[in-house]
């Protein structure tokens, strides 16, 4: 019985990170005041990623729904986040990045599930490039969402510093899984 609840252990994280998403968007929206806590609370959901993955490697608790789960949650969180502070920040310093971060996990889902189709999902499994990506990501996203909307602030510089790193990795790490992929979306000619 008790290894049975256990195996829901890293699922139910997921879903609480979801459940995360409504509450962190009022606290950011209804006061300047608490930005700090809808900040803290992104950090905490954030965390879940790793402690759901953690749980699932070590004891092996995969499941289906937690591999489809777990990078819409991820998505859901990062895109809200960012569309918050495109919101708050009103700057094409923080726009440009967060819509190259956004078509990326939009372009990266579509050829995960292309690559599903054919059966040939693993070739796009998460990297490490991706997991550096994440973390930085999080990292920027954390920091800025913590923090009054002021560009000029120090923290808030090395916030939108640590978005630009997330940016270039994010590229990167598509790159990454498109060469992996290439083979299976360019079409085969047939000797005669």
């Amino acid at each position: 019985m008790a290894n049975s609840i256990a195996s829901h252990i890293p699922n139910a994280l997921t879903l609480l990170r979801i459940a995360c998403i409504p509450l962190f968007v009022l606290i950011y929206v209804l006061t300047e005041e608490w930005h700090w806590v809808a900040g803290l609370l992104f950090g905490f959901a954030a965390a879940t990623d790793w402690l759901d993955g953690f749980i699932a490697r070590r004891w092996n608790l995969h499941s289906r729904f937690g591999a489809f789960l777990d990078p819409v949650a991820d998505k859901l969180i990062v895109i809200t986040a960012l569309v918050l502070l495109v919101g708050t920040y009103a700057s094409i310093w923080i726009t440009l990045p967060a819509i190259v971060i956004c078509a990326r996990e939009l372009f990266v889902s579509a050829l995960r599930e292309w690559m599903a189709e054919m059966n040939r999902r693993s070739v796009v499994n998460v990297t490490l490039v991706g997991k550096v990506k994440t973390a930085i990501q999080m990292s920027a996203i954390f920091v800025l969402l913590c923090n009054p909307v002021d560009l000029g602030l120090p923290l808030v510089i090395a916030g939108v510093a640590l978005l630009y790193a997330a940016t270039f990795m994010t590229i990167w790490s598509m790159i990454v899984l498109l060469k992996a992929a290439w083979p299976d979306l360019t079409p085969t000619r047939e000797k005669a």
